[in-house]
C-alpha cells in the first residue's frame, strides 16, 4: 500500500546531490517534509537519464539544448512523464519544484542563451505536471 504523501519535492533541495554541478539548493522547511514523510523527492533530469555531473541545460525554441549543443529534449521529457508516474502512484496534488531549472522552472526559467539571463517560463517538468492538474509551487514562493 502507497503511503499518503502531500507534495512531491526536488530532490535538490532537500539536500541530495543531484542538481548538473553535483550540488545541493538545500531548504530546511522543504526538507522537513520529506523527514516528517510528508513529501517524497525527484529529480525529473535524473530520472530522464541524465548523469550528475552533467553539462548545463537551457531551453531553446522549445528544445532542452546543452552548453555543447546537444539536444537532451527527451531525457527531460522521460523525466517528466516519469515524475506525473509517481504524482499519480501517490494521488500527489502538489510539488514543490527548484525555480529556474529547465525541468522544475516554476516562474522563471534562463533565456536559452547560457548568458544568466532569466526570462517568464517554466520547465518542463512543470508545464507535464500543471497539465495534469497538480499544483507546482517555486522554492522562493514556499
Amino acid at each position: 500500500m502507497s503511503k499518503n504523501y502531500e507534495y512531491i519535492v526536488s530532490g535538490c533541495l532537500c539536500g541530495e546531490k543531484v542538481r548538473y554541478d553535483g550540488k545541493t539548493k538545500t531548504i530546511d522547511k522543504i526538507k522537513k517534509l520529506v523527514t516528517e514523510g510528508k513529501a517524497i523527492t525527484v529529480c525529473p533530469e535524473v530520472l530522464g537519464g541524465l548523469p550528475v555531473p552533467r553539462h548545463p541545460c537551457e531551453i531553446q525554441n522549445n528544445k532542452v539544448i546543452n552548453t555543447l549543443e546537444e539536444d537532451k529534449t527527451s531525457n527531460f521529457k522521460i523525466g517528466a512523464g516519469k515524475t506525473l508516474e509517481l504524482c499519480k502512484k501517490h494521488k500527489i496534488k502538489k510539488a514543490i519544484l527548484k525555480d529556474k531549472s529547465p525541468s522544475c522552472g516554476t516562474n522563471y526559467i534562463y533565456d536559452g542563451t547560457f548568458t544568466n539571463k532569466l526570462i517568464k517560463g517554466q520547465g518542463i517538468t512543470t508545464k507535464l505536471l500543471q497539465e495534469n492538474g497538480i499544483e507546482v509551487i517555486s522554492d522562493e514562493e514556499y
